[in-house]
């Protein structure tokens, strides 16, 4: 049975996992990685060296396993793309350590998703805060008005990652989820929605260079951001711990000589504390406005601007459908949060003097209109409106 190069490619990756380096080495070394199957023992041992763990896996069983998996790949409607495809993303492949190929689920073409637009990463904690929140969304939507509107790309994961993931999908631009698992999986499991809503819209995907059946395990997530971080002209660092996944694909960037930027934060607030280190040793620059980030990473002018009069928008919303009383508590809940991010229903209630379930419905409403946001412990924070 012939062998065509991507199946052998595939093969390799399967074999060498975490040195991709070597592999590519072989390649270079042999000619094509197909070249690699057909020499003897004796010369491939002369490559990989004596005694070396790879001999005795680079066989024929290998290019079996790759030639099923690409084909059950094929059914499930998910590709492989390998790396002397000329689709492959240019940025990653520069890299000196890319990964041999990408496995891609995505019901757009692969020349969308790794075409001509920037790619932007966006990570960060995975308890963001509500400054956090509001910073990426706000981050985000920026980068959705800018002149040249860039793919955003992050890690599927709780906290920063999905919020840039949801916001860019709010705003009309591309995401990619970068999987630290297998393309057959989705971590974690509570994010299947956003997977399944990513991989259906245009010119967004999940990809992984993991094979089929990899499983979520901690030494994952190091490969993960090193796709991230080659894959991105720049990333950008919303909230992180000194030690985080997001601090080590920020370092992992600057390493490929990519752009960093950080959203600085309070001093004393352990969430900000890795982002304010590399702001402080020059390792990235610091947000301080969005459109000056827009214009920074070349993307043009941004041409938004956030609504400053939330009473106008408030009474614009509520006058006429509903009571004079209503509109005016409305606006008193949305002020109370805009001066006090973070602030939660109990101490809403108690600072207007409303009954908690009188609040909580006010609350419930600017949240369905888009006006607030809620996070998982009921903290409050203005939600990002673009006009």
């Amino acid at each position: 049975m012939e062998y065509g190069e991507k199946i052998c490619i595939c093969a390799l990756g399967r074999i060498f996992g975490y040195e991709p380096r070597k592999a590519l080495e072989l390649i270079k070394a042999a000619g094509s990685a197909g070249a690699i199957f057909e020499l003897g023992s004796r010369e491939l041992s002369a490559l990989t060296g004596p005694h070396s763990v790879w001999t005795s896996r680079i066989s024929r069983r290998e290019l079996d396993l790759a030639a099923e998996e690409l084909e059950r790949l094929e059914r499930r409607g998910c590709r492989y793309l390998e790396i002397s495809d000329p689709h492959f993303p240019e940025m990653l492949r520069e890299c000196e350590d890319p990964p041999l190929g990408l496995y891609i689920r995505s019901d757009s073409p692969v020349e969308s998703l790794f075409g001509n637009l920037p790619h932007i990463a966006i990570v960060g904690t995975r308890d963001i805060s509500p400054y956090g929140r509001e910073w990426c969304r706000r981050i985000v939507a920026a980068l959705s008005a800018a002149k040249t509107r860039p793919v955003i790309v992050s890690g599927l994961a709780l906290g920063t990652d999905i919020t840039a993931h949801q916001a860019a999908l709010e705003a009309g631009l591309p995401t990619i989820g970068v999987l630290p698992t297998g393309i057959d999986e989705v971590y974690p499991r509570s994010h299947e929605y956003a997977a399944d809503r990513i991989c259906a819209c245009a010119g967004c995907g999940l990809i992984t260079d993991y094979p089929p059946g990899t499983k979520a395990i901690a030494i994952n997530f190091l490969r993960r951001n090193r796709i991230i971080a080659g894959l991105c002209a720049a990333t950008i660092l919303i909230e992180s711990k000194i030690r985080g996944g997001g601090m080590i694909t920020a370092r992992l960037a600057a390493s490929y000589n990519r752009e960093v930027y950080a959203l600085p934060g309070r001093v004393d607030d352990l969430r900000s504390a890795g982002c304010n280190r590399l702001i402080g040793k020059k390792l990235a620059e610091p947000i301080i406005d969005p459109g000056t980030l827009v214009r920074s990473l070349g993307l043009g002018a941004a041409g938004y601007r956030r609504r400053d009069c939330l009473e106008e928008e408030v009474r614009s919303l509520y006058e006429g459908s509903l009571p004079p009383e209503d509109v005016d508590r409305l606006f008193a809940i949305v002020k109370l949060v805009r001066l006090n991010r973070g602030i939660c229903r109990e101490e809403i209630a108690g600072a207007l003097g409303l009954p908690f379930s009188t609040a909580a419905s006010y609350l419930t409403l600017l949240e369905s209109d888009g006006l607030i946001c809620t996070d998982l412990l009921g903290r409050c924070s203005i939600n990002v409106r673009i006009t």
